[in-house]
């Protein structure tokens, strides 16, 4: 998906997209409002966005997405660069982009997806809803749902924390939380899943359970924040 208001931006963008066997264009939006609903609606694997558009920056705007898909920022404006890199953006190409550029931008993604697909492989799912395997310690390890306390994300590793001790393995967060239920397990933090039943209690923005008989707090997100209050709402006397 291409965010640009510049009409020119997202002919230029258009053209080297077509180029490119292994990259289908899904849509070409003017503003963040637009990019959101296609969002909503559609699997993007990459966002091309620009920084400044009107009424949202986007730079604004990708802090308002809690799953965001991988992103590289199109700018006239070098300033932004290291906010950008902060948000975690695969890139940031300056306009005039050169095609050559665009290529290393986008084979960087191509790495990342690579990845994304080795660690979705690295997690077996039996077809039942209650349990899952991960590889860890050169074997395949069997972690139940109820088991879980928390998922805490901790570089190119996930650290699975149970009631018995805690499973290691090399994943990301995202693909990790991909397989999870929804109904069962809640994002509260970029290095935190939380087991919804293991949650005591909601002290500002922190979030408690207990872990080895004592009380172990989480922070929340401010990203995740809206969606977990929204969940606690729906189960609140």
């Amino acid at each position: 998906m291409i965010v640009d208001d510049e009409p020119l931006a997202l002919e230029v963008l258009e053209t080297y997209i077509s180029q490119i066997p292994d990259i289908h264009l899904v849509k070409k939006c003017e503003n963040a409002f637009e990019a959101n609903e296609v969002l909503k609606n559609h699997h993007i694997d990459l966002m091309f966005l620009d920084i400044q558009m009107p009424q949202l920056s986007g730079i604004d705007f990708l802090k308002t997405l809690a799953s965001p898909p991988f992103v590289i920022f199109t700018t006239a404006y070098p300033d932004y660069a290291v906010e950008g890199f902060e948000l975690n953006a695969v890139d940031y190409l300056l306009k005039p982009i050169s095609l050559e550029r665009f290529l290393k931008a986008v084979n960087k993604v191509s790495e990342k997806l690579s990845s994304r697909k080795s660690d979705h492989d690295n997690v077996l799912h039996d077809g039942a809803e209650d349990f899952f395997f991960v590889k860890a310690d050169k074997k395949l390890v069997k972690v139940n749902f109820d088991e879980i306390l928390y998922i805490e994300g901790l570089k190119d590793y996930v650290i699975i924390r149970q009631e018995t001790g805690r499973v290691i393995t090399l994943q990301t967060m995202k693909s990790l939380e991909e397989r999870l239920p929804e109904s069962k397990f809640k994002r509260v933090h970029r290095s935190y899943i939380v087991n919804i039943k293991k949650i005591t209690a909601i002290l500002g923005n922190m979030v408690e359970l207990m872990e080895g008989g004592k009380i172990k707090q989480l922070p929340i997100g401010k990203n995740y924040r809206d969606e977990l209050l929204d969940l606690i709402n729906e189960n609140k006397l």
